[in-house]
């Protein structure tokens, strides 16, 4: 599929071995003119390098960023002093190729964690990246598929749209199959686009498309190490944004790519079968109707009953009453599929087969009525199988 590709930038991934399939494992995107920049991290408090080092140069350049230096198959986390001499040594070794600030690449890094880093394979990979680094869709599908680690293919989108009667592009790129759960980032995502916007516009419209997407998905309820979103703006349309309504139109732009890769990512969640929207309503606020839809999203014996396609509408109950928000139970309803199965907090009559038949379908949704509150909150979640239990019982070996 064609892509809405952003001008100003470059491409290019190779193989380092640094994977033990021997699979694409590098992955490069440059700004040959520079590129504005805002990111979000993990907010998990055990931090691989390549985040520490990331959160340095975007703070000592003031968001401004040449070049993005993604490897896969080794987190670089909890590896101590050497895992970030190892960061920095990188981004060293690439700005003298480049000729630029050090600070002006942003290193990150996915895969196990704990295992030493191996900083020859990725430097010795690193002139094979500025020689085949391109400007087309190949060079950028590339780069979704470099940094896949259990994902089972590649995470795009794009769209193109105008602002100030200029051709604007949003191009974003992402992995992630396992560790999601909010709040940000939950997996690695890149965002380009060639609109002209400064650091502090960019963070605004990262930090409310991020939360429109990527903080409204869970699938196993772990945060990872490496999380990092990353907004690259090029200015090359020379589109710029002038008024608060050209914010809000690029705004809904990343957005819609940021919804359309997080949905991707439920999909593509290790050992999913099934993909299931919460959509919580009569909350005594949106933080309670919140808690409930996480609880619901991370009870094992809830994703377990998806898994097999059970209407056991008996354990979304028993989770919603132990989330620890204040509910009347005989004030609990429960659709599934759109079909009653528990009205004031009893069994409601249904038809059991035909629940189990839409259970058994890719996608479905699950309402709870809470009460008469106005809090209201809608996840995108995922089953819990026995391949989810295959791929990470034996995932460092």
């Amino acid at each position: 599929m064609s892509l809405h590709l952003p001008r100003g930038f470059l491409f290019a991934s190779t193989t380092a071995g640094i994977k033990q399939s021997g699979n694409p494992d590098v992955a490069y995107v440059e700004a040959p003119a520079g590129a504005t920049a805002a990111a979000m991290f993990t907010t998990n408090r055990v931090v691989a390098a390549p985040v520490t080092v990331g959160r340095e140069h975007l703070r000592a350049s003031r968001g401004r960023v040449r070049a993005l230096l993604v490897n896969a198959g080794n987190a670089n986390c909890a590896t101590g002093p050497d895992g970030l001499a190892a960061a920095r040594q990188s981004c060293e070794a690439l700005a003298s190729l480049l000729s630029c600030d050090t600070i002006g690449v942003i290193p990150c890094s996915t895969g196990v964690i704990g295992v030493p880093f191996p900083t020859p394979k990725l430097l010795a990979a690193l002139p094979r990246l500025l020689t085949d680094r391109r400007s087309d869709d190949s060079a950028a599908y590339s780069v979704a598929r470099a940094i896949m680690t259990t994902d089972t293919r590649m995470k795009t989108a794009s769209m193109s749209l105008s602002i100030g009667g200029r051709d604007v592009r949003v191009l974003a790129i992402a992995k992630g199959a396992g560790m999601i759960h909010p709040n940000m980032a939950t997996l690695l995502v890149y965002l380009f686009t060639d609109v002209k916007a400064t650091p502090s516009q960019l963070r605004r419209v990262l930090r409310r498309a991020v939360d429109a997407s990527f903080n409204q998905i869970s699938i196993d309820g772990d945060t990872s190490t490496n999380d990092t979103a990353l907004l690259l703006a090029s200015g090359a349309s020379e589109a710029s944004m002038q008024t608060p309504a050209d914010e809000t139109t690029f705004e809904r732009a990343v957005c819609d790519v940021c919804v359309s890769l997080a949905e991707q990512v439920v999909a593509d969640g290790e050992g999913v079968k099934h993909t299931v929207t919460l959509q919580i309503d009569g909350a005594p606020s949106r933080a309670a109707a919140d808690r409930i839809a996480r609880t619901l999203a991370h009870s094992l014996l809830v994703k377990t009953a998806w898994a097999g396609a059970d209407p056991n509408w008996g354990r979304l109950l028993a989770a919603v009453g132990r989330s620890g928000v204040s509910v009347d139970p005989e004030a609990v309803a429960i659709w599934i599929g759109g079909e009653k199965v528990c009205d004031r907090g009893a069994a409601f009559p249904f038809d059991a087969g035909a629940v189990h038949r839409r259970m058994s379908e890719p996608s479905y949704e699950i309402r709870v009525q809470v009460g008469r509150g106005d809090g209201v909150a809608r996840i995108l979640t995922s089953d819990l199988t026995a391949e989810y239990v295959r791929i990470n019982a034996d995932y460092s070996t």
